[in-house]
């Protein structure tokens, strides 16, 4: 971390600026109201988040550079964690009505002297963190498959596309990811950042929270198959495809057949997605 300055109407208690390093929460209010963090129950202990306020600002570096990766899913190379949730239009079952958002301006840095802003894109917004695969919406206990923070969200999904979505089918869209909001660093004509700033609004009446960041995990190159991207179902089929044969673009391991290790290659690397 660098600086944190609170800004007018931070919430108080929240500012321990510490708790935005490592991991984000998978579960919260321990003593309170003890809970699995999901896209409809938020972190919110004041040694988890840190609030802004209005004017105030949040500076952390990473201890290695953060670089446009082409082999990062979607292209995405940083998330920003907040503790922003979607509101229930059935309370109690997780259907999507609406997004509880309180902005937060996102910059970032090579240098912490040249700063980029991202457009469009808000720190304590879409998505809503996920720690875990295998809660429900209001878990009361930690889950036994937690998700990857590192895997950022696909950026073609839309709010919209989520609204009256059941918990269900929030899970698929979300398809093993943490949440988080993702930003390719390329798309701002970046090739690395070292810095994040996130800003409070200049107007009252809201104040972002910030969870965590994290670093994309980039994709293993040979388990992308089909060249899109990503590792996911177009490559799976053609290693299917190629089973039992000497393929050698299916033949992950080397092994000269096609099997059952470059099938579990595919499979690990599917799932795959680092914090300051």
């Amino acid at each position: 971390m660098i600086s944190y300055v609170a800004g007018t109407g931070a919430a108080t208690g929240f500012t321990n600026a510490a708790s935005t390093l490592g991991s984000p929460e998978r579960f919260s209010g321990e003593g309170l109201i003890p809970g699995a963090v999901t896209p409809f129950q938020p972190a919110f202990r004041p040694d988890e988040i840190v609030s802004l306020g209005v004017g105030g600002s949040l500076v952390v570096t990473f201890d290695h550079d953060v670089t446009d990766d082409p082999r990062n899913p979607f292209g995405i190379d940083l998330i920003v964690f907040g503790n922003a949730f979607f509101t229930d239009s059935s309370f109690g079952v997780g259907v999507v009505a609406g997004l509880a958002t309180e902005g937060g301006t996102i910059a970032v840095s090579a240098d912490a002297v040249a700063w980029t802003t991202v457009r469009g894109l808000a720190a304590d917004g879409l998505f809503p963190t996920l720690g875990y695969q295998d809660v429900g919406p209001y878990s009361t206990t930690a889950g036994q498959v937690p998700t990857d923070f590192l895997r950022p969200m696909n950026p073609t999904i839309s709010f919209s596309s989520l609204v009256g979505l059941g918990y269900e089918a929030l899970l698929d869209k979300y398809d093993g990811s943490g949440g988080g909001v993702g930003i390719d660093i390329g798309a701002l004509g970046l090739s690395a950042i070292r810095f994040v700033r996130i800003s409070g609004p200049t107007v009252s009446g809201f104040s972002p929270e910030v969870d965590a960041f994290s670093d994309v995990a980039a994709l293993p190159p040979q388990a992308d198959l089909d060249g899109n991207g990503v590792v996911g179902a177009g490559d799976l089929a053609m290693l299917l495809s190629a089973w039992g044969t000497s393929d050698p673009a299916a033949d992950l391991d080397g092994s000269g057949m096609v099997g059952s290790t470059d099938l579990a290659f595919i499979l690990s690397a599917w799932t795959m997605g680092a914090t300051p």
